[in-house]
């Protein structure tokens, strides 16, 4: 047996170091209670301590979305701009906050409701500025781009292979995407112009994500990825 301090040879028998004088313990037998007392209080765990954070955390944004309402409906008698402060910040707290309420927060849960709220907020601004862009630009768009997003997450989440093939196809479908975009940008707006600016990011992502799977398919592209990135 050996000292755990200085490492010097004990025999057997001592209780303490001849050396640093540092008490011994004995590895088959339990430490004495006396030499080594336990604290009579418990510290607090970290769910506790997590959950009263939050618990804060989730007071301070009540009062910062009910406030401007509070005073804007003292002022004037409507809620114009105040709407708009309290729409963010609950939709900076489902962002954010939410997730920090779980131990392992699932991103499959939290993702789709992100782009829900991010829904339901800009559907908030169409009907308050009278824009009638929502159901024809809004709401397709974020239709797309959480379905994009989503099933990225799911499949990262959930498979342990093939994710530079994912990465690769979501790359394209990102590209795809910018299309799509610039095609509804185009039917609710009616710009002068068709611009096709859309065409860039298409071509680049879908570079890039050809590469990606290229890579996934070449075996030697694929080991030297995982040598000097650790993939």
């Amino acid at each position: 047996m050996y000292c755990i301090n200085c490492g010097i040879e004990l025999s057997k028998g001592q209780a303490v170091c001849p050396i640093c004088q540092t008490r011994v313990v004995h590895p088959d037998f339990p430490p004495d209670p006396e030499l080594y007392p336990y604290p009579a209080k418990p510290f607090p765990s970290e769910a506790y301590n997590r959950k009263g954070l939050m618990f804060v955390f989730t007071v301070i944004a009540i009062l910062i979305m009910g406030m401007p309402l509070l005073l804007e409906l003292l002022l004037s008698h409507h809620i114009v701009w105040s709407g708009y402060v309290a729409g963010g910040v609950f939709l900076g707290y489902i962002f954010f906050l939410l997730p920090l309420w779980f131990r392992n927060p699932n991103p499959v849960i939290f993702v789709p409701c992100d782009f829900a709220a991010t829904a339901l907020y800009l559907l908030y601004i169409d009907l308050k500025t009278g824009g009638g862009w929502f159901l024809s630009f809004a709401f397709p768009v974020t239709l797309m781009l959480g379905a994009i997003v989503t099933t990225l997450t799911v499949l990262f989440h959930y498979l342990r292979r093939g994710r530079l093939y994912i990465a690769g196809g979501g790359l394209i479908a990102l590209g795809v995407f910018s299309v799509l975009l610039e095609l509804f940008i185009w039917i609710t707006f009616n710009p002068p112009h068709f611009l096709f600016w859309s065409l860039f990011p298409l071509i680049a992502l879908g570079v890039l994500g050809m590469m990606l799977i290229i890579i996934a398919i070449v075996k030697p592209f694929k080991e030297s990825l995982r040598k000097y990135f650790y993939m």
